[in-house]
Formats: C-alpha cells, sequence, structure tokens
C-alpha cells in the first residue's frame, strides 16, 4: 500500500499518537476495559486532571473512544486499532531493544513512530526506507519494521481525521 501524506498531516499524527497521554489512556481501557464514570483519575494518577479532560475530549474528538452508559469511556474500534498498533510497534522496539534494551512502554512507542513518520511522508514517494543502522541490528529488524510502517499507513488511511489539527499545542 501507497498512501503518502503530507509532512503537515504526519506531523499532526504523529505528535498525536506519540502522545504519552493518549498512549496511556487507549493502552489502558485496551488491557482492562472501559473506565467507569469518575475512575479515572484513580486508573491514571500519574496524569494531572487538565491532562486527563485534554486527552479524554482529544481521543473522543478523534473518535477513538466513547462514553458508553452504565460503563464508562470505552475505546472505539478506531481505538482498538490503535491498541494494536501500540503493541505491535512495542513488541517490535522490545524484541529488536531499540531504542534501548531497559525503555518505558511509551518511549518505545514514540521511538518507532519517530522512525516511521519520515518514510510516510508525500517528500519521501519512495516509500519505507530504512533508518539508522543503530536501531536495526538485522535485516529481519527491518522486515519486522516494515511490517509495523504497513500497519501504520493503514491506520492512518482507515482514520484520516488524525492528520488534521483539531486543537493547539501537544497532548504531553
Amino acid at each position: 500500500m501507497t498512501i503518502l501524506f503530507t509532512p503537515a498531516e504526519v506531523r499532526n499524527a504523529v505528535a498525536l499518537l506519540a502522545s504519552r497521554s493518549l498512549i496511556r489512556l487507549v493502552t489502558e481501557i485496551d488491557d482492562n476495559g472501559a473506565i467507569p464514570p469518575r475512575r479515572l483519575a484513580g486508573t491514571l494518577p500519574d496524569l494531572s486532571s487538565q491532562q486527563l479532560r485534554r486527552v479524554t475530549e482529544t481521543a473522543r474528538v478523534h473518535g477513538l473512544v466513547r462514553v458508553a452508559p452504565g460503563a464508562g469511556l470505552e475505546l472505539t474500534a478506531s481505538g482498538s486499532e490503535l491498541a494494536d498498533l501500540y503493541d505491535a510497534v512495542a513488541r517490535w522496539s522490545r524484541r529488536h531493544g531499540c531504542p534501548e534494551p531497559v525503555c518505558e512502554f511509551t518511549g518505545r512507542i514514540r521511538h518507532v513512530l519517530d522512525l516511521l513518520a519520515p518514510s510516510l511522508t508525500t517528500e519521501r514517494a519512495d516509500g519505507f526506507s530504512r533508518p539508522s543502522a543503530a536501531c536495526l541490528p538485522s535485516a529481519d529488524a527491518e522486515g519486522d519494521l516494515a511490517r509495523s510502517h504497513s500497519l501504520l499507513i493503514q491506520w492512518l488511511a482507515d482514520n484520516p481525521q488524525v492528520t488534521r489539527v483539531s486543537e493547539p499545542g501537544p497532548l504531553a
């Protein structure tokens, strides 16, 4: 699949998807199910109330979560697919010790998204290209990363709303 995005679209999408707050919210719901009303702060205590409000609203605007009556905040189909994408890129990172053999889950995802971002733009019409050798110790690692690249392109193609700017400033 050769779907390419403008540099601005890639910047917007990666800024959103690499947000530590969004990664935490999506993976928490994916791992443990819907978050009941008024339990968000207790479930994600490392995020401030302002961060929680912002990430929840941003995730809703982009169609990643919804409020289900009686259940609370749950993932949409797009949110579940994003959680699968996060798992795939984190597995690649862990398997290949990139950026480091021991690294926080959100750091792994952010690093791989940063590796993949340049190959998504219309300025790089040749598609996926090999990132720095420091992170690719073998041809096997490159092949695995190409699969993550394909998953990311497919997810972005299915969710074009994430390439648009919805509100100013990063989520953190």
